[in-house]
């Protein structure tokens, strides 16, 4: 399932916030992931900044986890297991690996704008629509917004890491 055009129903949307779910755990484990795989030195080396941003993502991606976990629980709709939705993940969000990036901070910059455009897709779709879901609109919409403003201000966040290292 991807965000497609409109969301008609309240088991679309808890589908695809589940897809937001899962896209915020593997952001998370992938900056996780590809910095424990650096030699010590190397993690000695980085810059005090690059290991506060990754602080900074994997307490983020758990905040937006919460924030969806709760829309979804309000909705009246069943979700599907988490390894499928995994599996649609890795599919449409997830085709790289940590190691198709020179360093970490490109493959954080990778996944923060996987998950702004998932967002941005999202809001669009869900506004495209005129279903009325279990959840408040508004609510709805403002949390997807205010996601999304994260996420591109963790874009933002590790392109000016990016341009000071150089």
């Amino acid at each position: 399932m991807s965000v497609s055009q409109r969301v008609s129903s309240d088991r679309q949307l808890a589908r695809l916030l589940q897809i937001g779910v899962v896209l915020e755990e593997v952001v998370e484990a992938r900056a996780a992931r590809h910095f424990e795989t650096l030699p010590s030195e190397e993690q000695n080396e980085l810059h005090e900044d690059v290991r506060d941003l990754l602080d900074e993502a994997r307490e983020e991606s758990a905040e937006h986890r919460e924030r969806l976990e709760s829309l979804i629980d309000e909705l009246d709709a069943e979700t599907i297991p988490f390894e499928e939705i995994e599996l649609l993940v890795g599919e449409q969000y997830a085709q790289t690996a940590p190691d198709d990036f020179d360093g970490v901070l490109y493959d954080q910059l990778h996944g923060e704008e996987t998950a702004y455009k998932f967002y941005d897709d999202l809001i669009v779709a869900v506004e495209a629509s005129d279903t009325e879901f279990g959840v408040e609109r508004e609510r709805l919409l403002e949390t997807l917004s205010a996601i999304r403003a994260e996420e591109a201000a963790g874009v933002e966040e590790v392109a000016d890491l990016m341009e000071a290292s150089k």
